[in-house]
């Protein structure tokens, strides 16, 4: 039963956290009956025609499966209805096998195999089992769903397409764009900057198979200025948060906030629309999600259709005209000359090559090295803060053709840079108080004394520490967590869920977890980044 529970908990946390609807759900011998308000992706973007052919036995799959897997999944005991649901969700592990190496027909056949065991068994006079049952029978509906969304995509190499709607809405938002000096001249501003960063976004977008009209996002989130930041902290050309910002590898330190990379930030963009898409299935819901979270947007929709302008008013404000803003971007780019766009002299992306820095350095010592203002190596290197290079290693964009140059001098002045970062003492980590700590239990966890603690937050012995107020942490060189010290990276793969990688490299569900800092209900996404032992 632990078991089921806890598989169950990280299908709800891949699949969306999605909400389990009472309507019936079945996908048996071929016939897909879900409701209009439970199936994320719309039938247009989902391909379910060969669902209508009866799905070949398991036997029929067993050479493209490992023997060891097809040996367990038919070895498990069918006694009671609780074993039958372990052996359904064993052949779920067994279908993210074919995912992995590229075979996703394979991949639904075994996904249609699990789907029929689950309908099987008999849980009637089980209440609680009953309840586990009808929620893994709707995630492995919406998984076989979206199986067939990833295939086509993979077979088109691409999304589909966003339609560029014209409403009231939009005719609105075009109008607030348009009319006016004032407003005109602020459009024409942000679509000349967007000749600066364009051409990147655009080159990620088609080489992951992304709509490149997604290229105008930024204009409506950032106007394209790249250290505009929200009132939700948010920051960058893609607006990122901190919490989204971590997720998808963007690193904040004390001396870096790759959300005001351009390229970097373009990159984890990309991961996350991507991600939003497999979850959604449509672009518009996409976007509401991608301006207001898609957790919120998510119960929304499980409340009241997935129809993105069925639910429209029923969003946040700022995200009801986020949408429609972007559509009449896309429709005001689209007509320059109608929109007076056609003489806008665009702004050129600026060429550069990379150089190592191994030392930590101000960027006024390199821009003088270089030849160049400061303010021209801080717009290359817009992710720099405090206006330092933090060395070790670090790739510092310079204008092009000047690398040569630029080594040669570095190597005939090496006195006139900082010292290395390892030579002076990192800024102190803040720890916020969790209920039960003490002052011993924080020290134990990052390897420093009580002492040290109480001198660099001048505090007593005796005080009282209280949750949720924060406590500077001294440390010298960088920080490393008490549990990811002794730990390797993994990069997540397609079809990952942190069970399997915990079960791979040997390690308990909360274990993994408490080293990721994730909970139950945390998504993770290919190409991020994790620890394990």
């Amino acid at each position: 039963m632990k078991n089921i529970l806890i598989f169950a908990v990280v299908l709800w946390t891949v699949f969306g956290g999605c909400t389990v609807h009472n309507a019936s759900h079945d996908i048996r011998n071929g016939e897909t009956k879900l409701s209009e308000r439970e199936s994320s992706i719309p039938e247009s973007e989902v391909d379910i025609s060969d669902l209508s052919q009866e799905p070949e036995p398991l036997e029929a799959v067993k050479t493209a499966v490992s023997n060891e897997s097809l040996a367990k999944a038919e070895s498990l005991p069918q006694e009671n209805s609780e074993l039958t649901l372990n052996k359904a969700l064993h052949l779920c592990s067994v279908s993210q096998e074919f995912w992995e190496k590229d075979e996703p027909e394979k991949a639904l056949e075994i996904l249609d195999q699990a789907h029929t065991l689950i309908l099987e068994s008999d849980t009637e006079d089980q209440p609680e089992l009953e309840q586990q049952k009808e929620d893994l029978r709707f995630m492995v509906s919406k998984r076989i769903l979206k199986g067939y969304a990833v295939r086509n995509i993979a077979l088109t190499g691409e999304n589909p397409a966003i339609p560029i709607v014209m409403n009231s809405y939009v005719q609105t938002e075009i109008n607030a764009y348009t009319k006016g000096r004032k407003k005109n001249n602020f459009f024409v501003r942000a679509y000349k900057r967007s000749g600066k960063y364009r051409p990147l976004i655009v080159r990620k977008l088609e080489k992951a198979g992304l709509p490149a009209e997604l290229s105008w996002l930024p204009l409506v989130e950032s106007e394209f200025r790249i250290h505009v930041m929200s009132d939700a902290k948010a920051l960058g050309l893609w607006q990122f948060i901190p919490s989204t910002a971590s997720n998808f590898g963007l690193k904040r330190g004390q001396y870096l906030d790759e959300r005001l990379d351009p390229e970097k930030s373009t990159r984890a963009a990309i991961a996350y629309l991507r991600a939003l898409h497999t979850n959604f299935g449509d672009w518009m819901t996409v976007l509401a999600a991608y301006n207001c979270g898609e957790g919120r947007v998510r119960r929304i929709v499980n409340n009241r259709s997935d129809k993105f302008w069925d639910f429209y008013k029923s969003l946040p404000r700022e995200t009801a005209r986020f949408v429609p803003k972007f559509l009449a971007t896309l429709h005001i780019v689209s007509n320059p000359e109608r929109y007076g766009l056609d003489s806008v002299s665009l702004s050129q992306p600026s060429a550069y090559e990379t150089v190592e820095v191994l030392k930590q350095t101000r960027i006024s010592e390199m821009a003088k090295t270089l030849g160049i203002s400061d303010k021209m190596l801080k717009s290359l290197n817009p992710e720099l803060r405090h206006n330092i290079v933090p060395g070790n290693g670090y790739l510092l964009k310079i204008p092009k053709n000047q690398r040569d140059v630029f080594i040669s001098k570095l190597n005939s002045d090496s006195d006139s840079h900082a010292k290395p970062e390892s030579s002076r003492t990192s800024a102190p980590h803040c720890h916020k108080i969790k209920r039960g700590e003490t002052l011993f239990s924080i020290a134990k966890q990052y390897h420093t004394d009580v002492e040290s603690i109480i001198k660099a937050n001048k505090i007593c012995r005796d005080s009282v520490i209280i949750a949720g107020k924060l406590l500077k942490i001294p440390q010298k060189g960088k920080w490393v967590s008490r549990d990811r010290k002794a730990s390797s990276e993994y990069i997540v793969k397609t079809g990952d869920i942190p069970l399997t990688i915990a079960k791979q490299h040997k390690m308990s569900l909360n274990q993994f977890l408490r080293v990721n800092r994730l909970t139950q209900r945390s998504t993770i996404y290919p190409g991020q980044k994790l620890y394990v032992d």
